[in-house]
């Protein structure tokens, strides 16, 4: 490609041929390194043709050729294809062993992102001094406090949140591009090869229309969290102790659901995956259902997962207003796959609402801290998601993270989720949270 390059240049001070002449040098140069690429990486699309000069690889001819290459490359998977033989119709795999084989092999390459927000300046854009009142708190100065301030100043002297403050909206999302399937699917998703969504499930204006709120005030608990896999713990997570794995991380979302927010939560601490991983969508099913039918008025279900990487060099970590803080994801089952289609044993009614759940979670996410999400991932089997319309599997996080970074990242999720489940009635930053 150097050489094409610097033929352009020479010819350009040169004077080149016509045609030449009638370019800008630096669309010259534009063109001759992409033919070069073009060449050097698709080799199949020129091999033993010719082609005339100053041709360029269109994309009618990428679809033609190599049909699964745009698809692949704008959405940075990478498609595999299972060596001939090593499935027949007569092997038998269990649901079981099917999901076991994707997360084993399942491995988003996403490169850290890390966003620095500075709280002082975000305080000074609402007319707040962050000295001023957090000394005035601490001194018991309150003669001329807002209510607003009151509670951004407890918020940020708590050590029971680590000082986390809820973020006000950095940025607005243009929900106009993402009416565009693949604009929104590109973004905002990440599939797995074993499956495909298409059209009817993505559409932008039923993911965001899809009314999800709750009523807080009704009386038994509103949102349930469990584990499937209870087992699954962090870096520095200790033997034996269920406090330092997922399930530790668990209850420190619920205790902030409950006493920042003001929702009712159970969190269930069954175990389902201690002796082996084998089976525990089966074996929890029965236990959730049956929690789910003494309990109706259960709006929301929250399966909390800790995420695996191949690559322990891939951190999902973030600076979050000075705190450590894993990333995490929304994941999606569709119940089709395609080697089998439609799984009809595997029945989901709630699947559009699950889809606009986790859509208006990452909707959210982006607006109030971008970076710290992952896009929502979408598999081909139902998880367990089809007992509620709003269920969200999460996975926080993976086994190279701290539990701290585990701890902080359920501050911002517990955020999420008062903003879609409250609506309208939801406010920006420390204002809508109680004391």
């Amino acid at each position: 490609m150097a050489c094409g390059i610097l033929l352009t240049i020479w010819q350009a001070l040169t004077g080149g041929d016509e045609h030449s002449r009638q370019e800008s040098l630096s669309a010259r140069l534009f063109r001759a390194g992409y033919e070069e690429s073009a060449e050097e990486l698709l080799p199949v699309l020129t091999w033993g043709q010719e082609q005339p000069e100053g041709a360029a690889i269109t994309r009618e001819a990428l679809e033609e050729w190599m049909p699964g290459y745009l698809y692949q490359t704008q959405t940075g998977q990478v498609a595999v294809r299972q060596p001939e033989g090593e499935f027949s119709e007569e092997t038998q795999l269990t649901l079981e062993e099917l999901m076991r084989m994707e997360n084993q092999e399942r491995n988003l390459q996403e490169p850290d992102t890390v966003v620095m927000l500075d709280m002082d300046s975000l305080l000074a854009e609402n007319g707040w001094d962050a000295e001023e009142e957090i000394s005035e708190s601490g001194s018991g100065n309150s003669e001329d406090d807002s209510p607003e301030v009151d509670t951004l100043g407890s918020l940020a002297l708590n050590p029971e949140n680590g000082g986390f403050v809820p973020h006000i909206r950095q940025q607005t999302v243009d929900l106009t591009a993402l009416q565009d399937y693949e604009t929104l699917r590109d973004r905002y998703y990440a599939v797995d090869s074993v499956t495909n969504i298409g059209r009817d499930l993505l559409d932008v204006e039923k993911l965001t229309q899809r009314d999800l709120t709750i009523d807080k005030g009704q009386e038994g608990p509103q949102i349930l969290i469990y584990h499937t896999h209870s087992q699954e713990g962090f870096v520095d997570s200790v033997p034996g102790d269920d406090s330092t794995t997922i399930m530790g991380v668990g209850q420190h979302l619920a205790d902030i659901l409950e006493r920042q927010y003001g929702y009712q939560v159970m969190h269930h601490q069954g175990t389902y995956d201690k002796e082996t991983r084998d089976n525990a969508y089966s074996r929890s099913l029965p236990e959730i259902t049956r929690l789910l039918e003494e309990n109706p008025q259960i709006q929301v279900v929250i399966d909390l997962h800790r995420d695996a990487v191949a690559d322990e060099s891939n951190r999902l970590v973030m600076d979050l207003d000075g705190r450590p803080t894993a990333r995490f994801m929304f994941f999606n089952g569709i119940s089709w796959t395609r080697r089998t289609g439609s799984i009809s044993y595997l029945q989901n009614d709630n699947l559009s609402d699950n889809l606009a759940f986790s859509f208006q979670m990452k909707l959210k996410a982006e607006e109030y801290y971008p970076g710290l999400t992952r896009r929502n991932y979408i598999n081909g089997y139902r998880y367990n998601m089809h007992l509620r319309p709003r269920t969200l599997l999460i996975e926080l996080g993976a086994q190279n993270n701290t539990l701290e970074e585990a701890m902080n990242a359920c501050d911002p999720i517990a955020h999420l989720l008062d903003l879609v489940l409250s609506g309208d009635q939801a406010q920006e930053g420390a204002a809508g949270i109680i004391p």
